[in-house]
């Protein structure tokens, strides 16, 4: 099997695991924008910012070290046993930092109204943090389809709960039908958007479980010297990731602290349709961060890195034209009308979020030469207009501030990874032909937008003439591609 057919073949199946998972999750947007007012549901994306700002901290960037450290180790077992061992050290002295300190956690947190999310809170991040690097295992050793199997059990166990406990049991009480006596004092015992949580910490601790098997055929020893040198790589890349978790959150925080809580939610909300990018982002990492440590020491490595930035932008600019032309569709769909206010920023988010793929995608120079630093000075730089634009603009244009603010970070990291890894580690990029796309995605979307907004027609065309452009120019590939 050729090197990029067995790429796109693993990325396909990760794609499963990291994409289905997480439609079906958005699915569930509508049945949480139908069961909760704006307000309340700024209160379930309050408790998932905090959660993406402790996940960096309890693992601390040791999933991208073990993967940088489990292709060149020959001691396979220490590198496990070692990344396993520090993440879960971690989550055993945050979980009891965190009770020992409960009120001030609370308080923090905004939880004082709802002290049961506290501990649900705690539960979440702990054991989501000690399966990280069971999961990274799965990944580094080729197992996709074990890792897409608990994956997907995982989120069927989210949705039935989500079902029962957000639609089913409130539609039977609405309409006077009977419900298991169980099920009811379980419904009435707390407040309904505590449900999200509980799922979650349920389908999170039987995907743990589920991994328990694979742990347990390693020699469990902490090698202190390995992990001083995974550490060194890795807390770089934990900075990073604080400061993506700023890029990604910071604005829904601040437009509930500058505007209200109703505003949180409806941005919130609308910002859940950039979600469509985010799984091919996603999709696409999963494969690709494996494939770029383990195809290194190739001699055609950086040629098969252009060509995958190339087909990435390719799908990526489709995607995004997708979305934006059949905006008006999708919203209708996944997110109740009472939060449609915010839907102006969908596409200006998407962009960004296209940005932020080409950036993960030009990392790989920063990365595979262990100068990880590199990434957090991006992050950072863009953590930092996230900030600036945010707090100066929300007071005066509102929540679409924080949608520009996302485009002009990501950008802004993307440029500056580009140019500095063109004279660090030089990759024989086609500016020219993937530019123009990225340039020809942009221009159709906004005259859709702009101009034929529901004309779904004109639309079709749009989209189907930038399709075939694609195609002609990229036949030779892709023909070839399939051929091998």
């Amino acid at each position: 099997m050729s090197t990029l057919k067995r790429f796109f073949k693993d990325t396909i199946i990760y794609g499963i695991a990291a994409v289905l998972p997480r439609v079906i999750n958005f699915l569930l947007v509508r049945i949480h924008t139908d069961a909760l007012p704006a307000s309340n549901y700024a209160e379930n994306t309050n408790f998932y910012i905090w959660i993406a700002l402790f996940t960096v901290l309890l693992t601390f960037g040791m999933e991208t070290a073990f993967f940088r450290f489990y292709k060149t180790e020959n001691k396979k077992d220490d590198i496990i046993s070692t990344s396993f061992l520090s993440v879960l050290i971690a989550a055993i002295l945050f979980v009891t930092v965190a009770f020992w300190f409960s009120d001030f956690f609370t308080n923090l947190f905004d939880f004082s109204e709802n002290p049961l999310q506290f501990k649900l809170f705690i539960g979440i991040l702990a054991i989501d943090a000690i399966s990280v690097v069971p999961f990274a295992y799965l990944r580094a050793s080729n197992r996709p389809i074990k890792y897409t199997a608990i994956k997907m059990i995982n989120v069927g166990i989210i949705v039935a709960i989500n079902l029962v406990f957000l639609k089913f049991i409130p539609e039977f009480k609405a309409s006077g039908k009977n419900i298991p006596e169980v099920l009811n004092t379980i419904f009435e015992s707390t407040s309904i958007v505590n449900f999200i949580f509980i799922a979650n910490i349920v389908g999170s601790a039987a995907s743990l479980i589920l991994l328990l098997p694979f742990l347990l055929k390693f020699k469990w020893r902490f090698n202190g010297v390995l992990f001083k040198k995974m550490l060194i790589y890795s807390w770089p890349i934990a900075v990073a990731g604080i400061a993506y978790v700023i890029n990604e959150n910071l604005d829904k925080f601040l437009i509930g602290q500058m505007m209200d809580k109703t505003a949180m939610g409806i941005y919130s909300a609308c910002y859940k349709l950039a979600i469509f990018m985010n799984l091919y982002i996603m999709a696409f990492r999963l494969g690709a961060e494996p494939f770029f440590f383990n195809h290194s020491d190739h001699k055609n490595a950086r040629a098969t890195y252009a060509r995958i930035l190339n087909y990435f932008i390719i799908v990526g600019a489709l995607v995004f034209v997708g979305i934006v032309v059949f905006l008006d569709i999708i919203k209708q769909l996944f997110i109740n009308e009472q939060y449609w206010d915010a839907i102006v920023i969908v596409p200006i988010v998407l962009l960004a979020n296209l940005f932020l793929g080409i950036y993960h995608n030009l990392s790989i120079w920063y990365k595979l030469n262990d100068k990880t630093s590199y990434g957090m000075l991006f992050s950072i730089i863009g953590a930092l207009i996230t900030i600036v634009i945010n707090i100066t603009l929300i007071p005066v244009i509102g929540y679409i501030a924080s949608a520009w603010a996302t485009l002009l970070a990501y950008g802004s990291m993307m440029v500056l990874s580009y140019f500095i890894g063109d004279r660090q580690y030089p990759v024989p990029y086609n500016l020219k032909k993937s530019g123009s796309y990225l340039v020809a995605s942009i221009v159709i979307s906004f005259v859709s937008f702009t101009y034929f907004r529901e004309n779904y027609l004109v639309s079709a065309i749009l989209i189907s003439a930038f399709g075939i452009l694609i195609f002609w120019n990229e036949k030779k590939e892709i023909l070839a591609l399939i051929k091998r």
